[in-house]
């Protein structure tokens, strides 16, 4: 998860953001166009995918993403089980069946990884024809998928899973915004509405085992008058309904790998004491009331991150996923510890293939297991190097999204060098006491402070001056006022 989602609006088209931006990909050697022979191979797959003999484009799927997304890797269908319970059909698309493993677009997806993000483009993993075309779960197109089919009782738990290849059809791409008001004024037809009913209970039973969901806002830079200000576009109860059905097939498929005795998990260890100690500074600095008898989980529930205290606060509680990785096991040899932290269960990427490598073989463990078969060959000879990769991969990625908040947020104060602001000190270096990190309540800004001669005073409010800010040249830093 990204630590800051963030958008450029058209506005800022030709302003020393963009230009900064454009820099960052030059700098950070960020892949543009794909080679000849990647292409090449890329529009045969589209031509000739390799399809399921099961057909399943009876079931009416939908997709829920954002308006403008055309990389659709998850389409769904909810239902009533008779008797009591539900059925989560959720078809996830079928990468493999484009990819010939060793071929020009399998070596190219090891090579780039992961999807980059930038606040004005992607940098997609592979060929849009295939992201965003054949492969893609679009409506009205038939398309091959991993078809995951779980059972869950009354309560929301788990009964039963099942998953193999299927042609499907997505009939509808809804966006949040749209799901949202159709459940709220009761529009929303069952299969929609049963979004809502599964993913509070799925919420109730992740909380119940100790589990987080950070409702993190989306950072948007608008311009007003020639000058750019910072918003928050808090996410709807309905983006995190959805994110529990990709929660639940993500634990499925982690179930089933350590019981097959093979498979790719995401882990994320414990938070240091330090990592919790920093969030309370964080919280003083945002007036975010944490009583020290009030766990850090129970605390993030109680947040509206439609409050900006509270948004920014969610944004430095991500710094408690750091650490995340990939571990791969094989020979019925699992792994200790194997839990991801976060989650609370074993847990696993596998609902993200257009955009995520490992997601691509974690499907094709899966598959196997529930076919009682042995994985394919390319997917055992792949499995030792896979955490490096995307080790390798996710930290260019957190470089990215790093760099361009730090280009973002000099691009907002670049005209205001030299002006006072309001802010709280919640980082002191232990061997430089006058230098650290300060939050800024208004913008929300969280930057480097040095230039003091004495000691930063550790949790408390503290009057800055900009010192630099040019979006491209020089991170925001501030001095003592």
């Amino acid at each position: 998860m990204p630590r800051r989602h963030m958008y450029v609006p058209t506005a800022a088209e030709a302003t020393p953001l963009r230009a900064a931006l454009r820099e960052l990909r030059v700098n950070l050697e960020v892949p543009q166009d794909f080679p000849p022979e990647v292409l090449a191979e890329a529009e045969q797959a589209a031509r000739n995918p390799r399809l399921p003999e099961h057909d399943a484009t009876d079931i009416p799927f939908f997709t829920i993403d954002p308006p403008t997304s055309t990389d659709l890797d998850q389409a769904m269908y909810l239902s009533r089980r008779e008797g009591g319970g539900f059925r989560v059909q959720y078809a996830i698309a079928d990468v493999a069946a484009f990819v010939t493993p060793g071929g020009a677009l399998d070596k190219e997806a090891h090579a780039r990884v992961t999807t980059l993000y930038f606040p004005d483009d992607k940098v997609p993993l592979h060929p849009t024809l295939l992201s965003e075309g054949a492969a893609s779960l679009l409506p009205d197109q038939d398309a091959p998928a991993l078809l995951w089919t779980i059972d869950l009782d009354a309560e929301g738990r788990q009964s039963s899973v099942d998953v193999r290849r299927a042609l499907v059809r997505s009939r509808a791409k809804l966006d949040y915004d749209g799901v949202q008001k159709a459940i709220d004024d009761g529009t929303a037809e069952e299969p929609l509405a049963l979004l809502k009913d599964i993913g509070l209970l799925r919420e109730r039973l992740e909380v119940e085992r100790g589990g987080i969901s950070l409702n993190v806002p989306e950072q948007e830079i608008v311009e007003r008058h020639g000058t750019y200000a910072l918003e928050y576009r808090a996410p709807l109860p309905a983006d995190g309904w959805n994110a529990q059905i990709s929660l639940l097939t993500g634990t499925a498929a982690a179930d089933l790998m350590v019981t097959y005795g093979t498979g790719v998990l995401r882990t994320l260890p414990s938070a240091p004491d330090g990592a919790v100690g920093r969030l309370h500074r964080a919280a003083k600095a945002l007036h975010v009331d944490w009583p020290h008898h009030v766990a850090y989980a129970d605390l993030v529930r109680s947040l509206d991150p439609r409050k900006p205290h509270h948004a920014a606060f969610l944004q430095e509680c991500t710094t408690l996923l750091r650490g995340a990785g990939y571990t791969v096991f094989t020979g019925g040899e699992l792994p200790d510890p194997r839990i991801h932290a976060a989650v609370a269960d074993e847990y696993t990427h596998c609902t993200a293939p257009l955009r995520r490598l490992v997601d691509r073989y974690a499907g094709e463990i899966c598959l196997a297991a529930v076919a009682g078969e042995e994985p394919p060959e390319w997917v055992v000879a792949a499995l030792p190097e896979l955490p490096k990769e995307m080790a390798d991969g996710t930290r260019k990625a957190n470089t990215v999204e790093r760099e361009c908040v730090d280009i973002i947020e000099a691009a907002l104060l670049k005209d205001r060098i030299g002006e006072i602001f309001d802010a709280i000190v919640i980082d002191v270096k232990d061997r430089e006491p006058a230098v650290g990190t300060v939050h800024l309540e208004d913008p929300a800004v969280v930057a480097r402070i040095e230039g003091g001669t004495g000691k930063l005073p550790l949790g408390e409010r503290l009057r800055v001056r900009l010192t630099q800010a040019d979006p491209g040249a020089a991170k925001v830093q501030f001095a003592p006022a």
